[in-house]
């Protein structure tokens, strides 16, 4: 099975995770600290650079409050 990193899904689901933090009114180093993370982390999996697995997706949706069984319904 091929990678996800780069598929029309995961981009989907990046782009739902940058927008849940614009939403929220946060930066990427705000996140970044609040994950403990350099900034980098989150430009990089917010770019398609960075895959995530489920665990940090977890954390990520967590930290900007959201549900991940929410953000993920309409994939």
């Amino acid at each position: 099975m091929p990678g996800s990193l780069g598929t029309p899904r995961y981009n989907d689901l990046t782009a739902k995770l940058a927008q849940l933090r614009k939403q929220v009114g946060m930066t990427q180093s705000q996140l970044a600290k609040k994950l403990s993370k350099p900034q980098s982390f989150v430009a990089k999996y917010e770019g398609g650079e960075r895959r995530l697995d489920v665990i940090e997706f977890i954390d990520v949706v967590e930290a900007l409050g959201g549900s991940p069984t929410v953000l993920i319904e309409n994939l």
